[in-house]
C-alpha cells in the first residue's frame, strides 16, 4: 500500500513514523513535510492548502490512501477535492469537518444528538457578547467559533480581559462563542471513524498553556501523555456510546457522514463526561504518544477507515502497554512572536537514548546536519517506558542533550498524573 501524508509538523511526523511500521505500507511520502521527516521518506514542497494542487500530486504518485493531517486542508474542502479525483482519503470532507471549523455548528450537532456538553451562546457583536458573559458568570470561557489552532479560547475570571479575547476574534471576521465553564480535568480522545461507526484510541492528556502549572498563554500544546490510569473504568466505552456514536449517527442523519479522526476534547466533571469540542483530526502533539503505543497497523487502520470497512476490519484498536509521554520544545517568543533562526543542536544524541523519537515541526535542515528554528514548536521529544515515571524521566533525559538558544519547554507534563494530583469532581 502507498500512503501520501498531508501537513508539515509533530503530528504528520508521528503519522509517517507510524504508517512506515506497518507491514503492509510498501511505500510512505509526505507534502509538503519538514526537515525531520525529509531525512526518513520523500517530501514534496506543494502548496496543501490549494486543492488542485494536492490532486495534482496524487494523480503522479497515484497512493492508495492519502492522510489529511491539518485542520485548515480539511476546511479547504481537500477531501473533496481528492474524492472527485478517485482517491481514496482518511480525512472528512469540509461539510463534515465544520465540526471544527465552527464550534457553533458543533453545539447544534451535539444538541441534536444529545450529547452531554455545556451550554453555549453565539454573539456577533460586543453587547451580545456581555450578555451572554454576564449570562454564565465567571470563570468566562470565550472561543473564536473559526478555526483558531488551538489557540482561539480564552478561560479567566476576568471579564474585561474576556471582552478584550472577544473583540481580538471579531476583528478577525468570526463570530464569539460564550461557553458554560465545566470544572475537571480535561482528556483528549481521538475517534477512527468510517463514516457510520468508529473505533476509540487511547485517550491523552495535553498541556494547552505555555508556563508550568497551566499558567502563561494558550499554546497549540505544550506536551501530552498516555495512558490516563486516573481516568474511571470504562471511560473509552462510555465516550463512544454517550458522545461519538450519537455524533456519527447525526452527521450521517444530515447527509454529511464523518470519515477521519473525530477528536473528543473532553472534561471528566461530576456529572460525568461533557464535551469541549470537537476537532477533525489527529490532535497535536497528543497524536505523538498515542501513536508510539499503537500496536495496530496504523495503515491498514486508516485505510479500512477511509473504505467504510472499519468495524467489519478492526472492531477494536489495541496498544503497547508502556507508557509514552511528549515534550514539545518551543523557540524563544512562543506562542505570540516566536523567532527564527535559532540553531537547534544534539537532536542526534537525544535520539540515540533506547525508546525516544525526536518528531520535528517548526524546523529546518541546517548546513552542518543539525537544525534551524522556523516556527514555534520545533520538537516533539517522545519517550517511552515501562510506566508513565519512567518514560518522563527518559523524555526529559532526551530533552537536556537539546540545545535551543533562549527556547522554552514545560518541565510539568506528566507530573499530576505520577504524583496523583488529579482528581475528578464528585469522586
Amino acid at each position: 500500500m502507498k500512503t501520501l501524508v498531508l501537513g508539515p509538523g509533530g503530528r504528520e511526523h508521528a503519522i509517517v513514523q507510524a504508517l512506515r511500521a506497518d507491514p503492509l505500507v510498501s511505500e510512505v511520502r509526505c507534502a509538503p513535510g519538514n526537515a525531520g521527516i525529509a531525512k526518513e521518506v520523500p517530501v514534496y514542497p506543494v502548496d496543501v492548502s490549494s486543492p488542485q494542487l494536492v490532486v495534482e500530486l496524487c494523480q503522479e504518485l497515484q497512493p492508495d490512501l492519502v492522510v489529511v493531517g491539518p485542520e485548515a486542508l480539511l476546511a479547504a474542502g481537500v477531501t473533496n477535492a481528492l474524492q472527485a479525483a478517485g482517491f481514496a482519503v482518511f480525512g472528512p470532507t469540509h461539510q463534515a469537518a465544520k465540526l471544527e471549523s465552527s464550534k457553533a455548528f458543533a453545539k447544534d450537532v451535539m444538541h441534536a444528538a444529545g450529547v452531554p456538553t455545556g451550554d453555549a451562546k453565539t454573539a456577533v457583536s460586543l453587547e451580545q457578547l456581555e450578555t451572554a458573559l454576564d449570562e454564565f458568570g465567571a470563570p468566562y470561557v470565550v472561543k473564536d467559533d473559526g478555526l483558531a489552532a488551538g489557540k482561539g479560547v480564552i478561560v479567566t475570571s476576568d471579564r474585561d480581559a474576556a471582552i478584550a479575547h472577544g473583540r481580538d476574534i471579531f476583528s478577525g471576521g468570526d463570530p464569539v462563542l460564550v461557553e458554560e465553564f465545566l470544572d475537571g480535568p480535561e482528556v483528549s480522545v481521538f475517534v477512527i471513524a468510517d463514516g457510520t461507526d468508529g473505533v476509540a484510541m487511547a485517550p491523552a492528556q495535553d498541556f494547552k498553556r505555555v508556563f508550568n502549572n497551566d499558567e502563561g498563554a494558550n499554546t497549540g500544546g505544550m506536551g501530552a501523555y498516555t495512558p490516563l490510569e486516573w481516568l474511571p473504568k470504562n471511560f473509552t466505552e462510555d465516550v463512544m456510546e454517550q458522545v461519538a456514536r450519537p455524533v456519527l449517527k447525526e452527521m450521517v442523519d444530515r447527509g454529511t457522514p464523518f470519515t477521519g479522526v473525530l477528536y473528543c476534547g473532553l472534561t471528566v466533571t461530576d456529572k460525568g463526561i461533557q464535551v469541549i469540542e470537537f476537532n477533525a483530526r489527529f490532535g497535536d502533539p497528543e497524536t505523538q504518544p498515542v501513536l508510539a503505543r499503537l500496536k495496530t497497523p496504523l495503515g491498514q487502520l486508516l485505510k479500512a477507515a477511509a473504505d467504510g470497512k472499519l468495524r467489519a476490519t478492526f472492531p477494536s484498536v489495541t496498544f503497547h502497554e508502556h507508557s509514552a509521554v511528549g515534550v514539545v520544545m518551543a523557540a524563544e517568543g512562543y506562542p505570540e512572536a516566536p523567532q527564527a533562526g535559532a540553531q537547534i543542536t544534539g537532536v542526534a544524541d537525544a535520539a540515540k537514548l533506547e525508546g525516544v523519537s525526536i518528531l520535528h515541526a517548526g524546523t529546518t535542515a541546517g548546513s552542518s546536519g543539525e537544525f534551524t528554528a522556523s516556527g514555534g514548536r520545533l520538537l516533539t521529544v517522545v519517550a517511552t517506558g515501562d510506566d508513565l515515571a519512567a518514560a518522563r524521566d527518559t523524555a526529559y533525559a532526551a530533552v537536556e542533550h537539546i540545545s535551543v538558544p533562549n527556547g522554552h519547554y514545560r518541565t510539568d507534563i506528566a507530573a499530576k498524573a505520577i504524583n496523583g494530583d488529579i482528581t475528578i469532581p464528585g469522586a
